[in-house]
C-alpha cells in the first residue's frame, strides 16, 4: 500500500507528516529498512525475536521493538520508546532505500477521517500534491495493510492483523 515517508532526521517533514495524518506522540512511527542488518542498529532484538523478523521478511509485517540510541527522539512512541521496523518486499520501495542508503521514516497513507489506505495514485496526487514533495505512482495497490507485531516483551503480540500470515504469532 501507499505509505508517507521522509528522511529520519528531517524534523519539518516528520512535522508535515504528522499534520497530514494528525497524528499525536503516541503513534508508532516505521523505519522501513533494506534488509536485516540495518534492523540492529535501530531496535533491542534478542536471539528470538531475530529468528520470527527473519522468518518473515522481506514482506508485508511491521514489528514495535524497543528503540536504540540511534533513533530520534521524535520518531519514538513518547511513553513505551518504541519503533515498528520494517523490512518491504516491493521494488520501488526498496530501490528508493538502496538510493538513499538509509532507512526511510514511514507511515500508512490513512488519511484523518478515512479507515482504509488511500490506493489510486491519481487520487494521492490530486489531494496532496500540495504538501507532499514528491508522489511516486506505483500503481494501484491492494487495501489490506501490514501485519503489526509487538515484539517489545517476550511473547510477541498482534496489534493488527493484516497481509501475510500472522499465524506463527499468535499463542499457542
Amino acid at each position: 500500500g501507499y505509505a508517507l515517508g521522509c528522511h529520519i532526521g528531517d524534523k519539518s517533514a516528520l512535522e508535515r507528516v504528522r499534520r497530514i495524518r494528525r497524528l499525536d506522540a503516541n503513534h508508532n512511527f516505521t523505519l522501513v529498512c533494506r534488509d536485516l542488518s540495518e534492523l540492529g542498529t535501530f531496535a533491542r532484538v534478542d536471539n528470538t525475536a531475530f529468528r520470527l523478523i527473519k522468518a518473515h521478511t522481506p514482506g508485508p509485517y511491521t514489528f514495535i521493538m524497543q528503540a536504540t540510541g540511534e533513533v530520534p527522539r521524535r520518531l519514538l512512541h513518547a511513553k513505551r520508546k518504541t519503533i515498528g521496523l520494517r523490512v518491504p518486499d516491493n521494488a520501488i520501495a526498496l530501490a528508493l532505500l538502496e538510493s538513499l542508503n538509509e532507512p526511510l521514516m514511514s507511515v500508512s497513507l490513512i488519511l484523518p477521517g478515512d479507515e482504509m489506505p488511500m490506493t489510486d495514485p491519481y487520487d494521492i496526487r490530486d489531494t496532496l500534491q500540495h504538501e507532499l514533495d514528491l508522489v511516486i505512482d506505483g500503481g494501484f495497490c491492494g487495501m489490506e495493510p501490514t501485519t503489526v507485531i509487538d515484539l517489545v516483551d517476550e511473547v510477541p503480540v498482534i496489534v493488527r492483523k493484516g497481509q501475510g500470515d500472522w499465524s506463527a504469532f499468535e499463542p499457542e
